[in-house]
């Protein structure tokens, strides 16, 4: 299996980047980012890197926390000059340009998924942290992959483009994280109904039908 990411996922996030702000822009990613920085470390101080950070989102809650020094990576570069905050890269998450210990904190929002392999992105994670570092990130529940839930999302011409998106279970994260180096200290659920409650267009017909089905998943694991 390959571990470069695909010019299809690329091909999808050239064409939302227009349209993608630098925030938690609907209620799945509001809920989603309020567990992510529940579960960070203290940050003040340090070196962070907002890994596959789209827009930039995380890299300007880690600026806005008092990190030292802010890496935003990604590797669209559309995505990229829309980052306001901390230090631009465009690279693979597979391949991080970066020496061995370089980071105190590694943030990834929703990127997970897009790695073909989650034993190579471990071990290039946990590469790139300093002992006792921290890594925080999320990703689409496999449960929610498993239904047949999709990430998707509609073009500046109102045309629907679906991601593509490796579902990697609970199981193999534990197992790719524990042969890297890196010990889970929490995982925490993003369920329908419950921590996702907020109100969007035809939800009651959502949240109906997929009430209490685990769809974002959390995790916070140390080197």
């Amino acid at each position: 299996m390959t571990a470069n990411l695909s010019a299809e996922t690329l091909a999808a996030y050239e064409r939302w980047a227009p349209l993608y702000p630098p925030m938690a822009h609907n209620p799945l990613m509001r809920a989603e980012q309020q567990a992510m920085v529940e579960h960070w470390p203290p940050v003040a101080g340090t070196r962070a890197i907002d890994l596959a950070c789209g827009t930039g989102r995380y890299a300007r809650l880690l600026a806005d926390a008092g990190a030292a020094h802010v890496i935003a990576m990604d590797f669209c570069v559309p995505m990229l000059e829309q980052v306001a905050v901390g230090t631009r890269v465009c690279a693979s998450m597979m391949q991080l340009p970066f020496c061995a210990e370089a980071f105190d904190v590694v943030v990834s929002g929703l990127a997970l998924g897009h790695a073909p392999n989650v034993h190579a992105w471990m071990a290039e994670v946990c590469r790139v942290l300093k002992p006792g570092g921290t890594l925080v990130y999320s990703d689409f529940h496999p449960e929610a992959a498993r239904t047949g839930l999709t990430r998707s999302f509609n073009d500046a011409n109102d045309r629907t483009w679906t991601v593509p998106h490796h579902s990697h279970t609970l199981a193999a994260q534990t197992e790719a994280a524990a042969a890297a180096g890196l010990t889970i200290e929490i995982t925490r659920e993003i369920r329908v109904g419950i921590e996702l409650r907020e109100a969007f267009p035809k939800s009651e017909a959502f949240y109906r039908r997929w009430d209490g089905l685990p769809i974002v998943l959390v995790v916070r694991a140390r080197r």
